[in-house]
């Protein structure tokens, strides 16, 4: 089953003072170039989730996707515009500022998704979650569109719902 990998990029970046994280300089390249880099064999698809500087995250040759819903609500807007955007049944979403995600993320998230049979599965270091680190199907879109309709904004308790 092939799968859209979705960069989230969309934050305001308030805790780094405002600037956009994915185009801060990591050994003089953005960090959402490596991120792309280390993404890219992964995937069969990627998009960019950003909500501002979007001519320049246009330039990493990927399709750009700004939230559908607006005011910067948080990770899961992105997840959500990758959800109804994506070519591909299965969606992986990761960071713009995770330069050294691992080379074999998505196939860990894909083995774990198969063997809980789930609609979704999220990266864990030993006990601590990664929840912007996940891979879900598609059909999870209508279930995400209500919950943010509502006014949730929590990933964590969004995937509690799944």
């Amino acid at each position: 089953m092939k799968i859209t990998g979705v960069v989230l990029a969309g934050g305001q970046g308030r805790r780094m003072g405002h600037v956009d994280k994915g185009l801060q300089l990591l050994r003089g390249r953005p960090m959402v170039a490596w991120v792309i880099e280390r993404l890219a064999p992964q995937v069969d698809e990627i998009l960019i989730n950003a909500n501002q500087n979007l001519d320049r995250y246009a330039q990493f040759g990927h399709r750009v996707i700004p939230d559908a819903i607006g005011g910067f609500v948080g990770p899961l807007a992105g997840l959500h515009r990758g959800l109804s955007e994506a070519t591909h049944p299965l969606v992986a979403t990761v960071p713009c500022d995770s330069p050294f995600l691992p080379e074999d993320l998505i196939e860990k998230l894909r083995a774990a998704l198969d063997r809980a049979q789930a609609d979704l599965a999220v990266a864990r270091t030993g006990d601590q979650s990664h929840p912007v680190f996940c891979l879900c199907r598609k059909s999870v879109a209508a279930g995400l569109a209500d919950y943010l309709v509502a006014g949730g904004r929590k990933i964590d308790a969004w995937y509690a719902k799944l």
